[in-house]
């Protein structure tokens, strides 16, 4: 269960960093390294990033804070995932909600996220699961995901997780091969 899931968050994450060399088709597969000459039609081309300065990890858990009280949520009824001042290149919120209202907040959370100026990753997500942005070198994952990320006590049948998960990455040196794994 935890090889999946962090399988699903590096694949995913990925996918933001290298839209043009991982590519997730409707039926699961997962393709990295350079694309295929052939075109997919499933995937949309990824959207050009604006040339927005670099932004610090301060001014992410701004972001951050802002699009949850977009939401209609109060940041402070969800706990930071990692400690300020704790890593410059990660950050994150995370809440336990009914899952009845967590996908709408979660499109919420989105539709601020754009409104700010963050460019949605094409590539890779799922509308109901996962949705993933870019700008200014840090790379965001909004997810509604469940029991898988915790112990199965932990969140009764009706709750799961809505998680911002920020990162900092230079993945634009790292040659990947040509290889295709199925996810089921």
């Amino acid at each position: 269960m935890w090889i999946g899931l962090a399988a699903t968050l590096i694949v995913s994450l990925a996918a933001v960093a290298l839209p043009d060399h991982i590519q997730i088709d409707d039926d699961g597969r997962v393709h990295l390294g350079a694309p295929d000459s052939t075109p997919r039609p499933s995937t949309a081309a990824p959207t050009p990033e604006s040339t927005s300065p670099p932004l610090t990890r301060e001014a992410v858990d701004e972001v951050i804070r802002t699009a949850v009280s977009a939401a209609g949520l109060d940041p402070a009824q969800g706990r930071p995932t990692v400690a300020a001042g704790a890593d410059s290149n990660r950050t994150g919120w995370t809440a336990v909600r009914e899952k009845t209202a967590a996908q709408s907040e979660m499109h919420a959370i989105c539709a601020d996220l754009e409104r700010q100026g963050w460019v949605l990753n094409p590539n890779g997500d799922s509308a109901d699961a996962s949705r993933s942005y870019k700008r200014g070198g840090w790379y965001l994952l909004v997810s509604t995901r469940g029991k898988t990320q915790a112990p199965s006590d932990t969140l009764s049948d009706s709750q799961t997780y809505l998680t911002v998960t920020g990162l900092q990455l230079d993945l634009s040196d790292i040659p990947l091969p040509g290889i295709t794994v199925r996810m089921r």
